[in-house]
């Protein structure tokens, strides 16, 4: 069994400067510049002392934990060389974040050595910087597209990149001309034979889990090689749903971006709302009213029970012959939350509450008493999950010993969020980098040291109770006030003035058709979500569109992890380590 990690509680600011001084003493000649924007330090690094100097961060600064991997093209900005990798670095232990930014050397061809072997989690960033942006990652296990069809022509984060060019990947259409003769002769050709990915072993048996299938939760494709009934690989093939966001973000206005955050995991709108917002706000240098904060703490905690009811009603479903009934359960106490949330906001699922510099309005007077039902009937309610499931003989069967995944690999991996915890190791951004004033708050992080599926389940179960504390708190002591900044460069004028005041119109005018400017820079900003950790990397140019727009989905790195939890276990523990993953394919593939 795992024992419980120690970790800093206060961000090590200090530590930070201090590992900054260290490279520089360490490595002279592969320092190129150091920087600190917006309080967060910046390393650049020359490409070829890349893997020397990562391997120093993990091993001498204890950067044990590569939160993101991505690059950046500077072609319009006019800088040479013309590609930037990124990396962002965080010590668990520590309570440190560090980035590294690596100018790629040739344009044409642009190169950078894999750092997968010093941290594991590279790798599908890596495939993802490679199909997206084109960059190669030297020494990489399985460099190959993961989100684009393998036929994709060109690479679409470029800044050259052509976003009205038409691309038809393989489809299948009855009214496509090889369907004017049916039969099986015409569907040979045009349907190709299953690739068997490297690494496999061709005398098993190898199988398709999904993309049409309810166990994968979504359009995912499981190819799995199996050696009788026992998993020997599984390679989860992802990009059924890929939607392009980050290139769409590129291409709206700061504010429009909020909108499209509720489309990636659709079941945690509201978290992933207050994570971009957060993050403009970095760039900006703003804080929102008190009263704006504590609001966006409780639709953040409502929004992680309601995600973590879905989580636990369709995992269990996967697993126990109670499931319909959980299932139901489950989705039973959703709609109480469901109904605040279309309160507020006029929607159920997509919200698009949080706006930057606050929130798109006050919330109404039966508001209080909503939520307060909600305190109310909550905690007997997860009591009854209690009892149907924690001594359950079949659910603990299925769980227990199922999936393992100790907080060593977990953490090189990049596994964030209740799988994290689920492992023993109390990492909660809520408590470690409090933001929207959670360290006001009184709550307990929780965690569990079985590593396995049955610890996520009690992890997320225990973490409801956690929200309910918070949400107690924050209404019991929501302040009086505005829910926006005043300001009208960020924020509309309020609509009683624009009959009134010029100036206001001025800036409604302005802000509506032109959009806020935000200050040049580039900031990376984590919150601690349902599924685990949400980044937005963000580069401004000081126009009224980000430049660079990157997300890390909490999913996507997760999902990575299934591998590893699989191997050596029965295809139906592999159903189970999936559904305790918890992963919603919009933010997988974005």
């Amino acid at each position: 069994m795992a024992t419980l990690m120690e970790i800093s509680s206060q961000p090590d600011t200090a530590g930070e400067t201090e590992s900054v001084q260290r490279l520089q003493q360490q490595f002279p000649g592969a320092i190129l510049a150091t920087d600190n924007f917006r309080g967060q330090q910046a390393v650049t690094v020359k490409a070829e002392r890349l893997l020397d100097v990562a391997r120093f961060a993990r091993d001498a600064l204890k950067y044990d934990l590569l939160m993101d991997v991505t690059s950046y093209d500077r072609l319009q900005l006019g800088e040479e060389p013309r590609f930037v990798g990124v990396y962002e670095l965080h010590s668990v232990q520590h309570n440190r974040h560090l980035r590294l930014c690596v100018p790629v050397p040739d344009d044409k061809k642009p190169q950078l050595p894999s750092v997968t072997k010093i941290w594991p989690t590279a790798n599908w960033h890596e495939r993802e910087a490679y199909d997206l942006m084109g960059i190669r990652y030297k020494g990489h296990p399985d460099l190959k597209r993961i989100l684009m069809p393998d036929d994709w022509v060109g690479h679409p984060l470029r800044k050259d990149y052509d976003i009205n060019r038409e691309q038809v990947p393989f489809t299948v259409n009855w009214g496509d001309p090889e369907f004017e003769n049916m039969g099986q002769q015409i569907l040979e050709p045009i349907v190709p034979a299953m690739e068997i990915p490297d690494g496999m072993d061709h005398r098993h048996l190898v199988i398709n889990i999904g993309p049409q299938h309810p166990s994968t939760h979504g359009v995912l494709r499981l190819i799995t090689e199996l050696e009788g009934e026992k998993v020997v690989r599984v390679d989860p093939d992802l990009g059924y749903l890929h939607s392009g966001f980050e290139k769409q973000g590129e291409n709206v206005r700061w504010k429009d971006f909020a909108y499209y955050t509720d489309r990636m995991d659709y079941l945690s709108s509201m978290s992933n709302n207050l994570g971009y917002v957060l993050a403009v706000e970095r760039l900006l240098n703003i804080e929102v009213p008190p009263r704006a904060q504590a609001l966006r703490v409780i639709m953040a905690e409502l929004q992680r029970i309601a995600s973590h009811l879905v989580a636990l009603g369709t995992a269990v479903l996967d697993l126990s012959g109670t499931s319909m009934a959980f299932l139901m359960y489950a989705f039973r106490e959703r709609e109480l939350i469901t109904d605040i949330f279309e309160m507020v906001s006029g929607g159920r699922l997509t919200l698009s509450y949080m706006r930057i510099g606050g929130l798109a309005d006050d919330v109404p007077p039966a508001f209080d008493y909503k939520v307060r039902q909600v305190l109310e009937v909550m905690p007997s309610r997860i009591d009854e999950y209690d009892r149907m499931l924690t001594r359950s003989a079949i659910f603990r069967g299925r769980s227990v010993g199922i999936g393992v995944l100790p907080a060593a690999d977990a953490i090189a991996l990049g596994v964030t969020g209740p799988m994290l915890r689920a492992a023993g190791v109390p990492y909660d951004l809520r408590k470690l980098r409090p933001y929207c004033g959670y360290d006001q708050y009184d709550f307990d992080v929780v965690t569990e040291t079985g590593a396995d599926v049955y610890a996520r389940y009690l992890v997320r179960v225990n973490e409801m109770r956690q929200s309910l504390r918070i949400i107690q708190q924050a209404l019991d002591s929501l302040p009086e006030g505005p829910v926006n900044v005043d300001n009208p460069k960020i924020v509309p004028p309020r609509r009683e003035l624009l009959d009134q005041d010029m100036e206001a119109l001025i800036h409604h005018f302005k802000l509506w058709t032109e959009g806020m400017k935000v200050p040049a820079g580039s900031v990376y900003s984590a919150t601690e979500n349902p599924k685990g950790i949400l980044g937005f990397f963000l580069v401004s140019d000081g126009s009224a569109h980000p430049y660079r727009l990157r997300v890390r989905g909490p999913s996507f790195v997760n999902l990575q992890a299934l591998n590893e939890m699989a191997q050596g276990q029965y295809v139906a523990d592999l159903i189970a380590s999936l559904g305790s993953v918890d992963i919603v394919l919009g933010e997988v593939d974005r």
